[in-house]
């Protein structure tokens, strides 16, 4: 059985390390970001991998830096055959890459060389795709540029949030990791080069790009909310505060007149927005201070009204 190093840091990879423990995997140690204060009273949080890690009895490294060999020492007492790569948000380099015998693979959420990069997810939602999906590779210098081993698809749905995406994907690349170890062992995978010609980069989310105009059809701006959806949050402003936008729906009927974030419809249904072209429902949002909240909640609390402009500036 192949002796596995594991890296990585949020709940993604979290899955990943528990299919590989709940599946009898050899894990020697697992290697995740440092900790980080949180909250107001900067308290001392672990991420998720860190979490589980200790709860499953493994041990735990949290190295500030991995460059200038400083964990070269702990990759020869660990000794792995594999490492593998799971959201850990630090670039490996040279020496990591080529320490195990197996070589150093990664868990991508992504059909690559689709959405290389750091938010592969968000961005396949907020681009409106109908497929996206998992892909193992092989790490090398590059950033996602490694030879494929193992893909497999997923359809997002109409309405479908980057939420629920990460949660189905998560699922399917723990399942794909093990496959691929298995592969690997067997030596039954050809590993097989990316088309760099094909390649499109997720960039990292930049708060800036959350606040959310009307000003564009309907679908874009559902997939602007369900792809932002649930952090860092699609947001515009209403009589002067913030309205973080939680969940959508494109308006399929005729669409009153009104200019372009203008509120045109109040009902049961939610608050109808006018777009440039159609109009977007809005079922559940967040108002300033306050929590997440049906729409029709603003509603009947007389907060919002027809007439009301939902701008993306103050």
């Amino acid at each position: 059985m192949l002796k596995i190093l594991f890296m990585g840091t949020p709940d993604f990879a979290e899955m990943c390390l528990r299919a590989l423990v709940e599946n009898g995997q050899n894990v020697v140690g697992v290697i995740s970001q440092p900790d980080k204060q949180k909250g107001r009273g900067m308290k001392v949080q672990y991420c998720d991998v860190k979490r589980y890690a200790l709860e499953a009895g493994l041990s735990v490294y949290q190295p500030e830096t991995l460059k200038d060999g400083a964990i070269q020492e702990l990759l020869e007492q660990l000794n792995p055959d594999i490492i593998v790569v799971v959201a850990y948000g630090k670039i490996l380099p040279e020496y990591v890459l080529k320490f195990p015998k197996y070589g150093c693979i990664n868990v991508h959420g992504s059909l690559l060389p689709e959405y290389r990069g750091a938010s592969p997810i968000q961005r396949a939602v907020i681009d409106g795709k109908k497929i996206t999906g998992v892909t193992t590779m092989y790490m090398d210098k590059g950033l996602d540029t490694g030879d494929m081993l193992l893909t497999r698809e997923y359809e997002i749905g109409e309405n479908t949030n980057t939420g629920e995406a990460f949660d189905d994907l998560a699922k399917i690349g723990a399942e794909l990791l093990l496959e691929t170890l298995d592969g690997l062992e067997k030596e039954s995978i050809v590993p097989m080069p990316q088309d760099s010609s094909k390649a499109t980069y997720a960039e990292k989310i930049l708060k800036e790009e959350c606040a959310t105009s009307f000003d564009e059809n309907s679908q874009k701006v559902h997939n602007k909310i369900r792809g932002l959806y649930p952090f860092p949050g699609a947001f515009c402003y209403h009589n002067g505060k913030v309205l973080k936008l939680c969940e959508s729906r494109v308006y399929k009927e005729e669409v009153p007149s009104g200019c372009a974030g203008e509120v045109v419809g109040l009902s049961k249904e939610g608050i109808l927005v006018k777009c440039r072209e159609g109009a977007v429902l809005l079922t559940k949002v967040k108002p300033e201070g306050k929590g997440e909240m049906n729409a029709t909640d603003l509603i009947n609390g007389r907060k919002i009204a027809l007439g009301d402009i939902l701008s993306p500036t103050l």
